[in-house]
């Protein structure tokens, strides 16, 4: 696929790395067909590091192979809704290729999804046929879907059969607790079952630039849960565009990397910059099932990982890390970061610790996963998520009217087009019709464009809170905090306010040793935030609500704090 630059030229273009084009062919075609020329390629290489069992691509092939024609002898074929409610695993992969090869369309599950959760996306989705593990702490909530919404099957891959000997052994003895019985029948079927087969499947036509591939479920611009639909091409563009920025710069080098998948492949970040560039460029994918400090600094230690995705949480836990210094993390050459902004003293930190950089994206589910990105050798702008990836045109527009695109430097809506965006949402054509009109998808951020072309993000149009007519961004008083040596995370929501209409309300986490008093943060921010951003209260907490994927997460402070208000409605709260 190639794209065309507009007649006007735009400022990003100047600050495009060496051998990088923005108008770069990008290779666009079935996932299936991805899957097959990698393999062609590095057959007999390291493909997954598992705790320490290792599988070559030669065996994710035979394994993906045999579970396509397994999905198809129960009747999968072109569009059926496979669900994939997996922690990472080689079973991750291996699923995830095979129902692709069988024809089906993929849709992503969080294993902690609480019941309610489970049989809202089963049903929104029109989810068949669910892929799990038989981990007790997500099977009994899977199976508890059958009868109760349209799931017919689930498909269980037992964790045990996936680890090295003695971590298999130990599972299934001392912690079989962790461990669900399975009473297999015509409905709960094994992995091993469906993969007991010569892997002799069907092949499937797919048309790259229609075919959904993902149904990626995600709050998109409104806050409601609703599958972006992602399609062949939007996801192997996505791909092409990550190794266009890398590839020509030797950040990345085909069959030598080896990289490490800490974020849940459930997620489109981990999914696309993780996976799926793991296979394209026939890298060591060394899996972690979950984030754990220790846990991840000795798999770095002990693989010799070149290549780290990460949030920026996850970077500030390892600079932080009590046993850091028995652990050499130098191998690191490649790291990035999304989800959430980099606060400039993480990013300074890990430099120092690692020598490797921290390259800052910015993207959504819509995107999958990427729009911008920082190139490697451009200026240094702290706080920006750099320039539009290859193929990819962003505009700030006015929120009131998409049509109207906004000078430099003025803040208004983040608009992206490229062939990454989405088809639309699943069964929602009128928010389809207001998110992604013409190609245009209009993200809900708001943001503006500096006069080199790098963007930056203010804030999401959701979180925006009105002081007495004012726009205040939480995300500006929470960097504002953020500049208090003593501060380790910070989320700012909107309060109402009985005057003012809403107010900013700030929840700190201070460092480890650390005391602040409400009084000292408000003297230290008066000369960084307007009086009417300054926060009407603060909370000190240990811990603050984050995500599966390690973000700090606002919804349970806004639930907490809507709660409270309608206890002091009914009188229970003086």
């Amino acid at each position: 696929m190639k794209t065309q630059l507009r007649a006007k030229d735009e400022p990003w273009l100047k600050h495009y790395p060496e051998n990088v084009r923005w108008d770069t062919p990008l290779k666009c075609m079935p996932l299936d067909m991805f899957f097959d020329e990698a393999m062609d390629k590095y057959r007999g290489r390291p493909g997954v590091d598992f705790l320490g069992r290792k599988y070559s691509y030669g065996e994710i092939e035979t394994l993906t192979n045999q579970f396509a024609k397994g999905l198809q002898k129960i009747g999968v074929g072109k569009g059926t809704k496979v669900g994939l409610c997996l922690p990472n695993t080689p079973y991750s992969i291996i699923c995830y290729f095979g129902a692709l090869k069988a024809g089906a369309t993929i849709v992503n599950y969080n294993p902690l999804y609480v019941e309610r959760e489970l049989a809202f996306q089963i049903d929104n989705s029109e989810t068949e046929i669910m892929v799990t593990t038989d981990l007790a702490l997500v099977y009994p909530r899977v199976k508890a879907m059958l009868g109760r919404t349209g799931l017919q099957k689930i498909v269980v891959c037992k964790m045990s059969d996936a680890l090295p000997g003695l971590k298999s052994l130990l599972l299934k003895t001392i912690k079989r607790k962790h461990v669900s019985k399975i009473s297999y029948d015509a409905q709960v079927l094994s992995f091993d079952r469906m993969t007991d087969n010569d892997g002799h499947y069907q092949s499937i036509s797919i048309d790259p630039q229609t075919d959904v591939a993902v149904l990626q479920y995600t709050g998109g611009t409104s806050g409601t849960p609703k599958g972006a639909m992602l399609t062949h091409a939007n996801i192997t563009a996505s791909i092409a565009q990550i190794l266009a920025y890398t590839e020509p710069m030797g950040l990345l080098i085909a069959g030598e990397e080896k990289l490490i998948g800490i974020l849940p492949f459930f997620h489109v970040f981990a999914m696309n910059a993780v996976m799926n560039l793991g296979i394209a460029i026939g890298a060591e994918i060394i899996l972690l099932p979950r984030f754990d400090v220790d846990l991840t600094l000795k798999t770095i230690h002990r693989t010799k990982a070149t290549v780290l995705a990460a949030v920026p949480t996850i970077y500030t836990a390892l600079n932080t890390a009590k046993n850091l210094s028995k652990y050499d993390l130098s191998s690191l050459k490649y790291c990035n970061s999304g989800g959430a902004p980099l606060p400039e003293e993480v990013h300074s930190k890990f430099r120092e610790l690692t020598g490797s950089e921290i390259l800052e994206g910015y993207g959504l589910s819509e995107t999958s996963a990427l729009a911008c990105c920082m190139p490697p050798n451009g200026p240094s702008k702290p706080g920006s998520v750099g320039i539009p990836v290859a193929g990819t045109i962003v505009d700030i527009r006015d929120p009131d009217n998409s049509g109207i695109v906004l000078p430099q430097g003025e803040k208004g809506e983040i608009c992206v087009r490229g062939p990454q965006v989405m088809k639309g949402y699943w069964r929602c054509s009128e928010d389809s019709l207001n998110a992604c009109k013409n190609g245009l998808l209009r993200t809900g951020d708001i943001g503006y464009m500096d006069e080199d072309g790098y963007f930056f993000i203010v804030d999401r149009m959701k979180d925006l809170i009105l002081c007495s007519g004012y726009n205040v961004y939480p995300r500006m008083i929470e960097e504002a905090i953020y500049l208090h040596p003593s501060v380790e995370e910070v989320s700012v929501i909107a309060i109402p306010d009985k005057y003012r209409g809403q107010s900013p309300k700030a929840f700190v986490r201070l460092r480890a040793g650390e005391t602040l008093s409400d009084t000292e943060l408000r003297d230290f921010l008066k000369d960084k935030l307007s009086k009417i951003e300054m926060p009407s209260q603060i909370e000190f907490r240990s811990e603050l609500p984050r995500t599966m994927v390690g973000k700090l997460s606002k919804k349970e402070l806004i639930a907490e704090e809507q709660a409270k208000l309608q206890m002091q409605d009914s009188g229970e709260v003086s």
